[in-house]
């Protein structure tokens, strides 16, 4: 695939499309389960959020539409949606604060890397699979938590299934973090400029 095929500044793609709606799912979500508290309901939102995160994705690959505004606004919705989420399990009670806090703290790292790249005419470092892997497991972590919600005997294998993919997606995300550090690390020490953005 050429670059010209991969790299366009069309807004009116599938994949942002789906982005737009995965975006617009947040409020959806927010409102699900902290106003009704439909956890039913507020899964299912988070399962399709994630499905078309990956939707887009391989849409995107596979038939050249990925464009510079993907590049920004798909990260940024995964971002948007994780703290969404995470907020609104943890004032139901269903994920501790120290959770949200690593993760809130994984960011500010990343967050704190992005003088030091544009200093070295950088936006962001290239995406990398350890990262994108664990938001995939973030996704489906999620939902599962909040559908193993309740007392019966599933429901604690669903919260524990759930459970097992939060701490593989939050150790994957400092993984990535920390492979994020050490090519910001390379750049400073040797200017070599790469581009992308971060996930």
């Amino acid at each position: 695939m050429s670059e010209e095929s991969v790299h366009t500044d069309r807004i009116l793609t599938v994949p942002n499309a789906l982005s737009f709606l995965r975006l617009l799912l947040i409020p959806v979500f927010l409102w699900l389960v902290l106003g009704t508290e439909a956890d039913v309901a507020a899964a299912l939102v988070l399962a399709v959020s994630g499905i078309t995160d990956w939707a887009d994705g391989v849409v995107a690959r596979r038939t050249g539409q990925a464009s510079r505004l993907g590049q920004v606004l798909d990260p940024l919705v995964d971002r948007l949606t994780i703290a969404a989420t995470l907020l609104g399990l943890a004032l139901r009670g269903l994920v501790p604060w120290w959770f949200v806090g690593l993760l809130v703290l994984r960011e500010l790292v990343l967050l704190s890397l992005v003088p030091i790249l544009r200093r070295h005419g950088l936006t962001a470092l290239p995406v990398h699979y350890l990262g994108k892997a664990g938001t995939f497991a973030l996704f489906w972590a999620f939902p599962l938590i909040l559908a193993g919600s309740g007392d019966t005997s599933l429901a604690r294998v669903v919260s524990a299934l759930g459970w097992a993919f939060a701490i593989w997606g939050l150790a994957l995300y400092w993984y990535a973090a920390a492979l994020y550090i050490e090519q910001t690390r390379r750049i400073v020490t040797s200017g070599i400029a790469v581009g992308g953005g971060q996930a």
